[in-house]
């Protein structure tokens, strides 16, 4: 008998239901249309984008070679700090390898042990793996609902409180209430913490998310949480709030003390990106328009962001239509439990600022014609 003999039997019973899961592994050279992606504004191939990667990597090497408290803080990364809090209207900033260490570690460098976090239920994995870790109490309200944000503060009994959520929700492209959720959180006391790793380039004036499109950047007991993997194209993670807020992060957050800084290749590309945006700030209607048009082609609910999600229900049904969308051309993304709740497997397609007319109709006429197939 083996210890992990279980596994096999665990492996089984996922199979079963439909939620075995492989890597798609693409080729360079594979003549895909990519919308199971989150490149919102297509640019991490765009040749700016790729001059800034090579950039950075030809100065500083292909990793940073270290923690950022030891070595591997270099200008790059304190150039890209101060133009994305520029950029967001926020005091100061601070990059993590990823967004699921910047939300880890901002949410356990803000509360612990006896503290409390009320955190919607629409939330993305890393906010609530930053939850967990802090040991903090951990009040779960239904999505956007601020009357229960408002009565689970209420309780709170003096304790530190944050108040965690995304901005954008990561399945529907929906928006959360974020102007009602921070007006809460300040009649208690309390921070509030808005993941925008979605709305970054999609939301707000110029694409600076919905924070900025609630007029709250820079706002006190504010924390604004992103990404530079989506609407920039590249790699990485980020916290923005007052200088307060970053020396304290520097000091305590351990997925920034421990971890090997971002390798300078995608921070050079990230501000390169950056760049691309500030001087375009018509992209991110440009990524609405095209998701608002395929989701009118294909059956969808429009969105308030960039994506589209087709219910399909079945798991099962919901990994054959993706196959077949494969195999005609049209790579899509296939959302299963626990990424969505039981009997709401999806196809999730992410448009992009780049696709044009042509891309469109190819997407409809693919999903459509194998969406009635795998339904019927």
């Amino acid at each position: 008998m083996s210890a992990l003999d279980w596994l096999d039997e665990a492996a089984a019973q996922r199979a079963l239901a439909g939620l075995h899961r492989d890597p798609i592994t693409r080729r360079a050279d594979e003549p895909l249309l990519n919308l199971a992606s989150n490149d919102y504004l297509g640019l991490s191939a765009d040749p700016r984008v790729v001059a800034g990667a090579r950039a950075a990597l030809e100065e500083f090497g292909a990793g940073s070679t270290a923690s950022r408290l030891v070595a591997g803080t270099t200008t790059a990364h304190i150039g890209f700090e101060e133009e994305l809090a520029r950029f967001t209207g926020f005091g100061a900033a601070l990059c993590f390898s990823s967004g699921y260490l910047a939300n880890v570690g901002a949410i356990t460098a803000l509360v612990g042990r006896g503290d409390l976090i009320v955190s919607d239920a629409g939330a993305h994995a890393s906010l609530i793996d930053g939850c967990r870790l802090s040991r903090a109490e951990v009040v779960v309200v239904d999505r956007g609902d601020v009357a229960a944000v408002d009565a689970a503060l209420a309780r709170r009994g003096g304790r530190r409180a944050l108040v965690v959520t995304d901005s954008v929700y990561s399945i529907d492209g929906e928006i959360a209430p974020v102007a009602d959720l921070y007006g809460a959180a300040r009649r208690h006391g309390a921070a509030l913490l808005v993941d925008e790793a979605h709305a970054l380039g999609v939301r707000g004036d110029g694409g600076r998310g919905v924070i900025a499109e609630a007029g709250l950047s820079g706002a006190p007991d504010l924390i604004m949480t992103t990404v530079m993997s989506k609407s920039l194209g590249a790699q990485g993670g980020a916290v923005l709030g007052g200088t307060a807020l970053r020396a304290h992060l520097v000091d305590t957050a351990r997925p920034f003390i421990f971890d090997t800084g971002l390798n300078p290749a995608a921070v050079g590309a990230a501000r390169a990106a950056l760049g691309i945006l500030r001087d375009d700030p018509a992209l991110p209607q440009r990524v609405r328009a095209n998701a608002a048009a395929i989701a009118q082609a294909c059956g969808g609910a429009v969105p308030a962001a960039a994506v589209v999600s087709i219910i399909v229900g079945d798991p099962h049904a919901a990994v054959e239509l993706a196959a077949r969308c494969r195999a005609d051309g049209v790579l899509v993304g296939c959302f299963r439990p626990p990424s969505v709740p039981v009997g709401t497997s999806r196809l999730r397609i992410t448009a992009r600022a780049d696709l044009d007319g042509a891309d469109i109709d190819r997407i409809a006429a693919v999903v459509n014609r194998h969406l009635g197939a795998v339904t019927a």
